[in-house]
């Protein structure tokens, strides 16, 4: 069981790091992607917007899926999906071809995440011990070598097709063969109308318990969207760097995301879930803070520096308090259940993030506007209670290893 598990988290990882590089390679060249197309800069955002909101669809759609199939075979097939969609973006060549890979990578995205994540923390709850970040982390790490492969393509002037080609030829069939090895948890689906069932619907269904982590979830991607979005306009515009050192702070942003969650997980073990996410929500609002407050440009990139270790620990620790409490809570289920819906408040953080402060800065500052995802972050404090483990959860620690919560591995296990 022990292997079984090893493999489940080595692929479960690699799962997470090829939809990194999908997603960088996608968002990193929209330039090229608009100039491929023709898309206006009116007509942009619309694109922009649709896949956020389809993701939302995909991802309320596998809350339903996964009551009668694995989330190991959602992700199976998704991920594929993903790969295909973003190899149409980069070959097409009429606008509708565009809509279409658009609406099939927000679709097979939304289903992605929340099948990953639902695996995630039933994986978790079988180490018996914090290994989420461990995940998001391989998802930063992904990114980044999916924004050097779009810098690659772009300074070598290369067709879309021709960037995304390779990539997909490699990672496809190696994410097909790395999910063999998926593990999904013990908890089956309960019959419809049963008293289990009911439980869980009671419990995930009304929302109530789940609104401040949804709350949490929302912030912490308006924070991510603020710098994936202004970080360079705000750099050149307002702190008057050169234009090549503007495009320096997401790539120092990712960096430090990558290694705060590489070792939040230790954080998590020594010092417990609550304590983290306190300190990563103070420390998102020092970097904010100094952001807004920065002279020059070395000093606003100390600001985003000080967000990337700040935000990183947010989503996944909201990802593994929501699997936990449904599973405290409720009857079978309702742990996969709860991070689907929670999944969609990911997608409402990006589409608001980016607007508000573009928004803000135009009817008043862009120092004014960094401000407003300072005060937002810090609300993560009030509700920071919500990410409590109980004391029993682990049989009074994290290192026993939970294995009897894993019933059963994906397909071919």
């Amino acid at each position: 069981m022990t292997d079984v598990l090893r493999r489940g988290r080595a692929s479960l990882a690699f799962s997470f790091l090829v939809q990194g590089v999908a997603f960088a390679l996608l968002v990193t060249r929209i330039p090229a992607v608009q100039d491929r197309y023709g898309v206006s800069d009116a007509l942009l955002p619309v694109f922009l917007a649709a896949v956020p909101i389809l993701a939302g669809i995909g991802s309320v759609t596998t809350e339903r899926l996964v009551r009668r199939v694995p989330p190991s075979r959602v992700l199976r097939w998704s991920q594929p999906v993903v790969l295909l969609a973003l190899l149409g973006v980069g070959a097409g060549e009429h606008m509708a071809v565009l809509a279409v890979a658009l609406a099939a990578f927000g679709l097979a995205v939304g289903a992605l995440d929340a099948s990953m994540n639902m695996l995630g923390v039933s994986l978790q709850r079988a180490y018996g011990r914090s290994i989420m970040l461990s995940f998001h982390a391989a998802y930063s790490l992904g990114g980044i070598v999916g924004a050097s492969l779009a810098w690659v393509g772009a300074h070598g002037e290369l067709a879309l097709w021709v960037s995304y080609l390779p990539v997909v030829l490699v990672l496809l069939p190696a994410a097909l063969a790395g999910s063999r090895w998926y593990v999904d948890g013990g908890e089956e689906p309960a019959p419809e109308n049963t008293k289990e069932n009911t439980k869980g619907g009671r419990a995930v269904g009304g929302l109530k318990w789940l609104l401040p982590l949804c709350l949490v979830m929302t912030v912490a991607y308006i924070g991510d969207s603020t710098v994936s979005n202004w970080s360079a306009k705000y750099l050149q515009d307002v702190l008057g760097s050169s234009e090549e050192l503007a495009t320096v702070p997401y790539n120092v942003y990712m960096a430090t995301t990558l290694l705060g969650r590489a070792i939040g997980d230790v954080g998590v073990r020594r010092f417990g879930a609550v304590a983290v996410v306190r300190a990563g929500a103070l420390v998102a609002a020092a970097g904010f803070a100094v952001v807004a407050g920065a002279p020059g440009a070395w000093v606003g990139m100390l600001g985003f520096t000080l967000l990337g270790l700040g935000l990183c620990v947010l989503v996944p620790q909201t990802f593994a308090a929501a699997g936990r409490r449904a599973a405290e809570r409720g009857g079978p289920g309702t742990s996969d259940k709860a991070i689907a819906r929670l999944n969609v408040f990911n997608y409402v953080g990006f589409l608001i993030g980016s607007p508000l402060v573009g928004a803000l800065g135009d009817a008043w500052s862009y120092r004014g506007a960094m401000l407003v995802p300072m005060v937002l972050v810090l609300v993560t404090l009030v509700y920071a209670r919500s990410f409590a483990v109980e004391p029993d959860r682990y049989g009074g620690g994290h290192e026993r290893a939970r294995t009897a919560d894993v019933g059963r591995g994906s397909d071919g296990l």
